[in-house]
């Protein structure tokens, strides 16, 4: 995930300043949550705290096969997240989501 948001950063990094990135475990889901399990979530800033963009590791894990299969869902992962905080499509953050042929 580092090496992806250093990437995008080198394009983002004006809007991006104030944006933390973490990894987390898994989800805290309630008890009654009925779904599919979220991949990423971005928690808006509150009280003087920053944006910050989750990736959750295990279900992460799960949904890809081998490292680069992971390595693009966590690409498209950090871009759709990130595209969704600025209001613009994915492709206009990066060109290449979306693409497995990079």
């Amino acid at each position: 995930m580092r090496d992806e948001v250093r990437r995008l950063e080198q394009h983002w990094g004006r809007e991006l300043a104030q944006v933390e990135f973490a990894v987390e475990d898994v989800p805290d889901l309630p008890a009654d949550f009925d779904g599919p399990v979220p991949l990423g979530q971005t928690a808006p800033g509150i009280a003087g705290r920053p944006v910050r963009i989750v990736i959750f590791r295990r279900p992460t894990e799960a949904r890809g096969s081998g490292d680069a299969e992971l390595s693009l869902l966590v690409r498209d992962l950090l871009v759709k997240e990130i595209a969704d905080l600025l209001g613009l499509s994915p492709e206009s953050v990066d060109p290449s989501y979306d693409s497995p042929d990079d």
